[in-house]
């Protein structure tokens, strides 16, 4: 005879079965702690809002982080911190060299250094060739060159040399030419000396574009014409070559001076004075040689000869010449009296 099954009195019993009671546990466990998450929130909300940042200092804190994340997460590659430390002695040792006034010593060394090595393997200067040199000599042409008896013609750069010879103020114009392995080609083309320029009481010799050659004046140059005052170094081929038109005019001619920049007057060797307008001095030049071809005017004794006034011409007599002029005139009216007197008597 079969035991009878438990199942059926199981499921008659009044109270909840095995199942339902896990599932009621787990539901009541589950609604507890909600319940205690809801509390902890509503007790932690007056916290939050004490503590509360504004919204710029939000906006601030989402900045840093945005950007300060990626720096902090940056992988330093290895030997960077071994390179940047080399890097600074190097600019400390340049900032050194420079400050210390080194930069020039270390290049010639570097420089005879790379002379050395090519001169080794036959790219000496053997031959400098020469041409156009008058008042250069060949010495400062080859000093102003940068070549010595160590100096390769690998390393010789042309336009740094050509460079260095214009620095002289007579050359003009400079080739250099390179032909290898060993020979040096310079031409060069001087400037030539057209005036001599007074300024502030010292005399310069200068080319026909203004350039001063020489702060002296060699005596093979003494004779040049002379023109004086700030600026007439500029000027000085603009008068000088008017004059050249008046040949008998300008070998009278001592000086010319440039009076504020604007115009000219002319010192004459017989120390008479010619003022030449501002505009159309070629004009008054030209008034002044028919004067003095007609009526030997720059003959007389006279001091100056005003030309600045197109309509007319001004002369001023020497003051010996005036003074002789006052006594004869007084003379004259003395006997004009005498003669009106034994008239009347």
């Amino acid at each position: 005879m079969t035991e009878p099954s438990l199942v059926p009195k199981l499921a008659a019993h009044d109270g909840p079965t095995f199942e339902e009671l896990v599932a009621m546990d787990v539901r009541g466990r589950l609604v507890q702690s909600l319940k205690l998450k809801l509390k902890r929130r509503a007790k932690a909300a007056p916290r939050l809002r004490a503590h509360s940042r504004p919204l710029s200092d939000l906006r601030a804190l989402r900045f840093v982080r945005r950007w300060g994340d990626p720096l902090l997460e940056l992988k330093v590659p290895r030997g960077a911190g071994a390179s940047a430390a080399a890097m600074l002695l190097l600019a400390s040792t340049f900032y050194g060299v420079v400050k210390g006034g080194h930069a020039e010593a270390i290049a010639e060394q570097i420089q005879d250094i790379c002379d050395s090595a090519a001169n080794s393997v036959g790219f000496r200067i053997s031959e400098v060739a020469l041409a156009g040199e008058r008042e250069v000599s060949r010495e400062d042409i080859l000093s102003l060159a940068g070549v010595t008896g160590r100096s390769s013609l690998l390393f010789l750069d042309p336009g740094q040399t050509r460079l260095r010879l214009l620095t002289n103020p007579w050359i003009e114009e400079a080739t250099v030419l390179k032909l290898y392995p060993g020979r040096l080609r310079i031409a060069i083309k001087e400037r030539q000396a057209f005036a001599l320029w007074q300024k502030d009481g010292r005399v310069y010799l200068i080319a026909a574009d203004g350039t001063v050659l020489e702060t002296y004046v060699p005596q093979r140059f003494a004779s040049l014409p002379l023109v004086v005052g700030d600026g007439a170094e500029r000027e000085a081929q603009a008068i000088l070559d008017l004059l050249k038109r008046y040949p008998a005019f300008t070998k009278s001619v001592e000086a010319s001076v440039l009076v504020a920049e604007r115009r000219w007057n002319l010192l004459l060797k017989s120390g008479i004075e010619v003022l030449l307008p501002e505009r159309e001095p070629a004009h008054a030049l030209t008034l002044l040689a028919d004067l003095d071809r007609d009526k030997k005017l720059l003959s007389r004794d006279i001091v100056t000869v005003d030309l600045r006034l197109g309509d007319r011409v001004t002369v001023r007599q020497s003051d010996a010449v005036a003074a002789a002029r006052d006594e004869a005139h007084k003379a004259a009216e003395k006997s004009k009296k005498a003669k009106r007197k034994g008239s009347e008597a």
